[in-house]
C-alpha cells in the first residue's frame, strides 16, 4: 500500500513554529524548546516578525522567508491571526499543520466564525491540520515533541489519542513513572479538520503502533469513526474512555424505545460491534495501558486466582463476579495434580488459597497447573507478605511458569517495602502487576471483554433477505403518504402494515369510528376481542384507560367504546382520537411479552433494542442495545444480554419459546432499519412469543423526512451487505454466472477456491508460495467492511453445487480517492471473459463510491494479467523499487 497521506504530519523532517519567542509563558516558545530538548533531528524554524533570533536560532518574519518548505507548521499565535498564518503556510506550500491556539468555537459565535475562516483557508490550500485548542503531538522515536507539556515521554508502541490535553499530560506523567512508552501522543482538540476516524486510519498503518488508547468526549462522523475503529481493532487492541455517560437533559420521545435508550447505551453498542474495550475512569485507562504494554493476549473470560491469603482472594472473586468474569471450575485432573503438591488444607477450589506459608515452589506448581487446565483462560496470582513469605522468590517462580503458556498472567503483590523487588521483577519481565486486587480483576475483565467483542466484530451479516423478500417499495409508499400529509407518527394500522411488508407476524387490526362499527368488526373477527384507542398524541394507551381485553359480546364492545371515549376526553382532553382499534384476542397461554424496537441516535444513527415488554417496560428497564445490521449470532447475543432471556427457556410449566421465530423478527426489524432511513423510533410492544412462534400485538412507528443520499445506507454506522450489487451474467458456453459481494459464510468456498488454483496462479495472486489461507487471512478476506473495501465473486452451479470462478477486490487507500485492486480467476475457467467482466463491475462499484483512481501491482512475468489490464485501459509502468513488478493504474 502507498504511504499514508498523514505520514508527513506525524513524521515531519522539518517544522516551523509560528509565534516562537523566548517568553517563559509563550506556548510557541515552549514548543520550540521542547523540540530542541527532545532530541529532534529535523530542522526547526522559529517564525515571528517581532524577533530576529529565538534562543540563538535565526527567527523568520513569515512563512515566505523560510529557506525551505517545512513539512509541518505549528501555529500558536492569537486566534484572530491564525487564518492569516494558515494563508501564508498555504502559499508557501506547507500542507500539514497543528493549531494549538485557543479562542475558537469553544468561546462562542465569534470564535466559531474564526474557526470557520481557518477551515476555509486550509481547504483552499489542501492543508490538513489537527486542532485548534490542542496540546499538540509527540513521536518519541524521532524526538518530535510538538507539545507544550513538561517532562519526558518514553518511546514505545502504544498510541494515545485524546480530545483532552489535560488527560494527555496526566497519562504521560504516570507513564514516565511506570516505564511505559508511546509511539504517538495525539491531542485532537476541537477536531475542526482531522478527527478520530482519519487519525485511527493512520495508526492502523503505523508499524510503530501495536495498541491504542482513546479518550473521547464526542465524535462527528460516525461512519468514518466506526469504520476506522473496526479496521484497526482487527489487529491492534484498542481501549477507550468515553466521557459524558449521562444525559443532562431530556428530550421528547414518542415511544417506549426512545425512553429506554440513552446516548451512552448506544455508544456501548458501538464499542461491542467495533471489537474494542471501554473503561470508565482514567485509573482504569492507566491499568489497561499497563496490560497493553506487555502484549498479553486474551483467550476467554474464565479466571483462576492463586493466593496465599483467603481474604484478598474472596475480594477479588466478588469483584470478578460483579464484572461478569467467570470464576472457572478447575478440572478433576487439575485438582488431583494440586493435591499432590499443595498442603492438605488448601482451598480445593477456585480461588486457590495455597495457605499463608506458601513457598515459591508452591506458587510455581499452582500457577502452572492452572495454566495447563483447558478450563482456564487466565490466572491472577496474588501475594500478601506474611511471616514465612519470600515475595521476590515467589515472583520469579511466577515469571518462569508464565513463560510456558500463552494465556495471560496478572499479578497482585500487596504491600509496599517487602514486595517492591517482586514488582520490579514483574515489570522487567513484562508481566502486568498491581498493588491491589481491584485493578487486576478489572484489567482481566477488559481482556475478556476484548475477546468477546472481537468475536462480535467478526460478525458481518450477509444479505438482508435470503428467503422471502420484503416489500420495500410498499413500505416506502406508506411512509411517503404520511409525510406528504405532514404526519410523523403512523397510526396502528399503518405501523402494522409496515411490519407486514417485512414479514413480521402481526395481529389482525381494524379501526372502528363508532360503537356500531366496532361491534360489527368484532362479530366478523369472532369473540373475544381486544380494543385500544388510536391517537397520535398518546404514547402509552394504558395511562388513559385506553385498553380493553377479552371482550366476549357485541354489547360489551359497544359499552367499552363509549367508556374509552369518555376516559380519553376526561384524562387527555387535548388528544386527537382517530377511532378505536379492534383486534382478536390472542389465545397464547404460554406466551412471554417482549419488546423489540429501534431509535435513532443523532451521531451513530439507528440502534436496535430488545428487552422485557408490557406496560411496565420503563419501570423494569430491562433492555439491551445493538447496532444493525444483525445476523443470527448478533440477534442471539442481544437477547442473552437481557434478564427476560432467562424466561424464554423452559420455565415452571411453560415450554421454551420458539427462539428461531424470535430471532427472525429481530432480523426482519434489522431489514427495516437498513432499508427505511425515515424510521426515527419504532416499538413492537408487546411481541408475544411462545412455543408456536411470535406475534406483534401492538406497534408504534415515528418517521422523519430525510434528504436523499447517494449512499442508500448512509444513515447507518455499519454498512450492511450491499445486495443491490448482485448481478447476473452468462458465459459464452451458456453457463449462468452470479456476480455478488462476498459474504462471511463464503469462507469455505474461498478456501476451496484458493486450494484449487495452480501453483503459478497462486504465486501471481499472492506473490508468494501459498498452499492455503490461514484462519486469520480467511477472515480478513471474507469478513470485510463494505465501506472500506469490496470483493466480488463470480459464481456458477456445477453438478448441483456452487463453484467460485473468480474474485476481484479493491481496498480503498488512506487518501480516500484511490484504491488498490486484486484479481484471480480459476485456472480451468480462464480465457472466457470472467476477469474482464469482474473488473468492469468492480470499476463501476469503485466509480459509484466516488473513487478516482484504481491501481495495483503485477509481476512482470504475469503476461495474461498485463494483457488484460492493458485492454481495460490501465497504464503500465516499471515499479520504482522492484524491477520484477509493474505498477498499473487507471483513472475511473
Amino acid at each position: 500500500m502507498p504511504q499514508h497521506y498523514l505520514h508527513p504530519l506525524f513524521n515531519a523532517r522539518s517544522v516551523a513554529v509560528f509565534g516562537a519567542s523566548e517568553r517563559a509563558d509563550s506556548v510557541a516558545g515552549i514548543l520550540f524548546r521542547n523540540l530542541r530538548n527532545a532530541g529532534y533531528q529535523g530542522e526547526v524554524y522559529p517564525v515571528n516578525p517581532k524577533h530576529e533570533t529565538v534562543f540563538g536560532a535565526r527567527c523568520y518574519a513569515s512563512a515566505s522567508e523560510l529557506p525551505a518548505v517545512p513539512e509541518l507548521a505549528l501555529i500558536a499565535t492569537p486566534a484572530p491571526t491564525v487564518a492569516q498564518v494558515m494563508e501564508e503556510c498555504g502559499q508557501r506550500g506547507i500542507r500539514h499543520a497543528i493549531v494549538l491556539s485557543a479562542g475558537f468555537r469553544e468561546v462562542g459565535e465569534k470564535g466559531a466564525a474564526l474557526e470557520d475562516s481557518v477551515k476555509a483557508v486550509a481547504k483552499k490550500h489542501g492543508i490538513r491540520f489537527i486542532g485548534p485548542n490542542c496540546l499538540g503531538i509527540q513521536r518519541p522515536s524521532i524526538g518530535l515533541n510538538a507539545t507544550f507539556s513538561q517532562g519526558a515521554t518514553l518511546s514505545g508502541d502504544l498510541a494515545l489519542v485524546s480530545q483532552s490535553g489535560a488527560i494527555c499530560t496526566a497519562m504521560l506523567d504516570w507513564a514516565e513513572t511506570n516505564g511505559i512508552g508511546f509511539s504517538s501522543v495525539i491531542s485532537t482538540g476541537a477536531s475542526a479538520d482531522l478527527d478520530f476516524g482519519e487519525i485511527l486510519d493512520y495508526l492502523a498503518f503505523d508499524t510503530q503502533t501495536r495498541g491504542v488508547l482513546l479518550y473521547i468526549e464526542g465524535i462527528r462522523d460516525a461512519r468514518r469513526f466506526m469504520s476506522a475503529l473496526r479496521a484497526i481493532s482487527r489487529f491492534k487492541p484498542v481501549v477507550m474512555v468515553k466521557v459524558g455517560r449521562h444525559a443532562t437533559g431530556g428530550r421528547a420521545v414518542l415511544s417506549h424505545t426512545g425512553a429506554l435508550v440513552g446516548s451512552d447505551a448506544v455508544f456501548d453498542a458501538l464499542v461491542r460491534r467495533a471489537g474494542v474495550v471501554r473503561v470508565n475512569t482514567i485509573l482504569q485507562l492507566f491499568a489497561s495501558a499497563r496490560a497493553l504494554s506487555t502484549h498479553i493476549k486474551p483467550t476467554g473470560n474464565r479466571l483462576a486466582i492463586v493466593t496465599n491469603g483467603g481474604g484478598p482472594g474472596v475480594m477479588a472473586t466478588d469483584l470478578a463476579v460483579d464484572l461478569g468474569v467467570r470464576m472457572t471450575e478447575l478440572s478433576p485432573a487439575t485438582i488431583a495434580t494440586l493435591n499432590g503438591v499443595l498442603p492438605p488444607n488448601w482451598s480445593q477450589a477456585n480461588p486457590l488459597d495455597i495457605i499463608g506459608d506458601a513457598t515459591a515452589e508452591r506458587y510455581r506448581a499452582a500457577v502452572g497447573a492452572c495454566l495447563a487446565d483447558d478450563n482456564v483462560d487466565g490466572v491472577l496470582a496474588m501475594l500478601t507478605p506474611q511471616a514465612m513469605t519470600r515475595p521476590s522468590e515467589a515472583a520469579q517462580a511466577v515469571i518462569e511458569v508464565a513463560k510456558t503458556s500463552s494465556k495471560p498472567v496478572l499479578t497482585c503483590w500487596m504491600g509496599e517495602a517487602q514486595v517492591h523487588e517482586g514488582r520490579r521483577l514483574f515489570k522487567q519481565a513484562g508481566i502486568p502487576y498491581f498493588t491491589t486486587p481491584e485493578p487486576a480483576v478489572e484489567v482481566f475483565s477488559y481482556l475478556s471483554a476484548f475477546y468477546e467483542n472481537q468475536r462480535l466484530l467478526m460478525q458481518t451479516p450477509g444479505p438482508l433477505s435470503q428467503q422471502a423478500e420484503p416489500d420495500v417499495e410498499g413500505a416506502r409508499l406508506i411512509i411517503e403518504s404520511a409525510l406528504a400529509h405532514g404526519r410523523h407518527l403512523l397510526n396502528e394500522v399503518e405501523s402494522k402494515a409496515l411490519l407486514a411488508a417485512f414479514h413480521i407476524p402481526i395481529a389482525q387490526t381494524l379501526i372502528a369510528r363508532d360503537p356500531m362499527e366496532a361491534m360489527l368488526m368484532a362479530q366478523q373477527m369472532g369473540f373475544p376481542v381486544a380494543m385500544k384507542i388510536n391517537s397520535p398524541d398518546i404514547t402509552h394507551k394504558s395511562d388513559v384507560n385506553g385498553v380493553r381485553l377479552g371482550l366476549s359480546s357485541g354489547q360489551a364492545v359497544r359499552a367499552a367504546f363509549g367508556e374509552m371515549l369518555a376516559d380519553v376526553k376526561r384524562l387527555r382532553p387535548d388528544a386527537t382520537l382517530e377511532g378505536i382499534v379492534i383486534e382478536p384476542m390472542a389465545a397464547r397461554p404460554h406466551a412471554r411479552e417482549v419488546l423489540l424496537g429501534m431509535t435513532s441516535d443523532p451521531v451513530l444513527g439507528p440502534v436496535i433494542v430488545f428487552g422485557a415488554g408490557g406496560v411496565d417496560v420503563e419501570a423494569f428497564r430491562d433492555r439491551a442495545v445493538t447496532l444493525p445490521p444483525l445476523n443470527r449470532y448478533l440477534a442471539r447475543d442481544l437477547i442473552q444480554r437481557t434478564r427476560v432471556a432467562t424466561l424464554l427457556g423452559p420455565f415452571r410449566n411453560r415450554p421454551p419459546v420458539d427462539m428461531d421465530a424470535l430471532e427472525n423478527v429481530l432480523l426482519r426489524l434489522s431489514e427495516m432499519v437498513c432499508e427505511l432511513p425515515w424510521l426515527a423510533e419504532l416499538d413492537i410492544n408487546p411481541l408475544l412469543v411462545d412455543e408456536h412462534g411470535a406475534l406483534a400485538l401492538d406497534a408504534r412507528i415515528v418517521i422523519a423526512p430525510r434528504v436523499p443520499m447517494a449512499d442508500r445506507y448512509g444513515h447507518m454506522a455499519i454498512h450492511p451487505y450491499p445486495a443491490h450489487l448482485v448481478t447476473h451474467w452468462q458465459l459464452p458456453s451458456g453457463n449462468d454466472v452470479v456476480i455478488r459481494p462476498i459474504r462471511p459464510e463464503d469462507a469455505d468456498l474461498t478456501q476451496g477456491f484458493v486450494k484449487s488454483l495452480s501453483a503459478e496462479t497462486k504465486y501471481f495472486r499472492f506473490m508468494d508460495a501459498v498452499s492455503e489461507l490461514s484462519p486469520t487471512e480467511l477472515a480478513r478476506l471474507t469478513q470485510i467492511d463494505y465501506t472500506r473495501e469490496m470483493a466480488l465473486l463470480a459464481l456458477t452451479e456445477v453438478d448441483g453445487r456452487e463453484m467460485e470462478l473468480g474474485v476481484a477486490r479493491y481496498a480503498i487507500n488512506p487518501d480516500g480517492e484511490t484504491c488498490e485492486f486484486a484479481l484471480v480467476v480459476n485456472d480451468q475457467w480462464q480465457k472466457q471473459g470472467i476477469g474482464h467482466k469482474l473488473m468492469d463491475v468492480l470499476m463501476d462499484v469503485a466509480r459509484g463510491r466516488g473513487l478516482k483512481v484504481m491501481e495495483g501491482e503485477v509481476l512482470k512475468t504475469n503476461r495474461p494479467m498485463l494483457k488484460l489490464v492493458e485492454a481495460l485501459g490501465f497504464q503500465i509502468e516499471p515499479h520504482p523499487e522492484d524491477e520484477t513488478v509493474r505498477k498499473i493504474s487507471r483513472a475511473l
